[in-house]
């Protein structure tokens, strides 16, 4: 009987399916219980009732408020919205760098082709840890003291202890935002009717016109007003102002730098995969070489740079777990800490492995709506 089973191509297939499974399970019970014995043999306590237990730690800079008497969980939501903050913004720079590296590697200019070249082999070649260590001691070391701080522009001051510059502190921001977004959506139910009676309406031109319309009118309804604050020097250190830390300053320069070449590359390849009949056509219809690439090329492009931009965004996010090298708080370096205090190593790793799933599955998930997007508007 078991022969006849095991030359019954069904029957061993679902035998092998069947015994990777039991060898599976098996190792995962194995780890469990393992790690369930050492786990009790130094008396440390598994679960997540830590999380209540003030923190007693400091985070140099955050953009929620906190205080080390604050609970974990307070000190995770803090790291998230850091690692969150510095995700976004490098993934804006970085786009928009790589997108003007991507032209000039495209350039027929030896000298512009050439500088470009250089400065993608130079920071792809080098690992990023290194180059994120490179900006820390240079905004670190070489900058002069507080005192003797560089003043490129009037209010903005430059030393070892960051860049402090004014900054604008706005009364009555959410009722004018209330007004913002009431006075978009009626806008944009308003068009669509008159949209599909005209199909060639430039609809974004006419919405940014209402929308910055409904921003006056929420200026002047909201009763917004501004206020102006520029750092001052108090002893050794400025006051007031807006400043950016060494270690953020370290960490945005180090990550745009190093995925602007990648995003960089994307966008080029992106672009050369255009027909240069295209370029052609529009060229002979007497379109410039920036309006051709802006409203022939690149919207085609599209198609090829989205997929491979989602896993270059989901590395970004990735490699903001870098930021512990430099000394910014995010989720990595408060999970870190936490995990050295409460010595709650599994529960701190499964918290860190559950959000960055999140956030991937988030970030993936946005790219392919965009892209499906872009599919369906060339398909009509």
């Amino acid at each position: 009987m078991f022969k006849r089973l095991w030359y019954n191509s069904r029957a061993r297939s679902v035998m092998m399916q069947v015994l990777i499974a039991c060898l599976f399970f098996g190792t995962l019970a194995w780890l469990v219980w393992n790690a369930h014995y050492n786990l009790t043999q130094r008396g440390i306590a598994t679960g997540f009732g830590y999380l209540s237990d003030a923190a007693r730690f400091p985070i140099s800079e955050s953009l929620l408020a906190y205080r080390p008497t604050d609970s974990y969980a307070r000190a995770f939501v803090v790291g998230l919205v850091n690692t969150l903050y510095i995700s976004v913004l490098v993934i804006v720079a970085s786009t928009v760098l790589g997108f003007m590296l991507a032209l000039a590697r495209r350039s027929r200019h030896p000298l512009v082709n050439g500088i470009a070249t250089f400065y993608l082999e130079i920071t792809r070649n080098t690992p990023l840890v290194v180059q994120l260590l490179f900006w820390y001691s240079l905004v670190t070391i070489n900058l002069p003291s507080p005192r003797q701080a560089l003043n490129p522009l009037p209010g903005v001051f430059l030393s070892i202890r960051g860049l402090f510059f004014p900054s604008v502190q706005i009364e009555g921001y959410w009722l004018a935002m209330g007004w913002v977004i009431l006075a978009a959506l009626l806008v944009w139910v308003g068009l669509r009717p008159l949209r599909r009676r005209r199909p060639t309406l430039p609809l974004g031109r006419v919405f940014f016109v209402g929308a910055l319309l409904a921003c006056v009118l929420a200026w002047q309804w909201g009763d917004v007003t501004l206020t102006s604050h520029s750092p001052q020097l108090r002893g050794l250190n400025f006051v007031g102002g807006t400043a950016l830390t060494p270690e953020f300053t370290a960490l945005l320069l180090g990550l745009t730098l190093y995925s602007s070449v990648f995003s960089g590359e994307i966008i080029r390849g992106g672009i050369d995969a255009v027909a240069p009949g295209q370029w052609e056509a529009a060229q002979s219809l007497g379109l410039r070489p920036w309006t051709t690439l802006r409203c022939v090329v690149v919207p085609q492009s599209l198609r090829v740079i989205v997929p491979p931009m989602t896993s270059q965004y989901l590395s970004i996010v990735k490699n903001t777990t870098l930021a512990l090298a430099v000394g910014y708080p995010d989720l990595s370096f408060v999970i870190t800490t936490t995990i050295n205090q409460t010595g709650q190593a599994i529960e701190g790793l499964a918290i860190l492995m559950g959000v960055y799933l999140c956030i991937s599955l988030s970030v993936s998930l946005f790219m392919n709506l965009y892209n499906r997007r872009i599919l369906r508007t060339e398909r009509k």
